[in-house]
């Protein structure tokens, strides 16, 4: 069966998969309110360098808070993160259908309009965007200090490993 959370309907990797590289939720949650914040004006631009690109930069941002919003409705499946992720996930197919050329994956987001949920594009693009950024991003493959501890110390599914 095939559901907003599936990777079946349009050939996604699985969450544990795109978000292998991912940093660990309070991180990732940390570094996308600064991208806001700094893409709204409200924080000087922390980054040195040359500026980027500003569709480059939205679309990142759109995406980073996208993938954010999945991992959380995966870890606390309640209505809030659901919702949540399901608008996040919209609004980055709706950006990368005005700028085609910024997607990294190798589904076109024209192309999951029948998928049941647009959730698994985030999770498509996520892991094409990871793939190409340096190791900054993440410290490579996951292991077991990916996994959120349980009670008892073993260890939930991974959602991302810490940076």
């Amino acid at each position: 069966m095939t559901g907003p959370n599936s990777h079946e309907g349009i050939g996604a990797p699985p969450p544990h998969e795109a978000y292998t590289n991912a940093p660990d939720l309070r991180r990732e949650m940390h570094q996308v309110l600064a991208l806001g914040a700094e893409r709204d004006g409200r924080q000087a631009r922390s980054v040195t360098g040359p500026l980027a690109d500003a569709t480059a930069t939205e679309r990142a941002w759109l995406l980073r808070r996208a993938a954010l919003m999945d991992r959380m409705a995966l870890a606390d499946p309640g209505p809030g993160p659901l919702a949540a992720a399901a608008e996040t996930a919209e609004q980055l197919v709706l950006h990368d259908r005005h700028h085609p050329g910024l997607a990294a994956g190798p589904l076109h987001p024209d192309a999951i309009t029948l998928a049941p949920g647009l959730r698994p594009y985030v999770r498509q693009e996520y892991a094409a965007w990871t793939a190409t950024r340096p190791s900054t991003v993440s410290t490579g493959k996951c292991a077991s200090r990916c996994r959120a501890p349980r009670a008892g110390g073993s260890h939930e599914s991974p959602l991302g490993g810490e940076p």
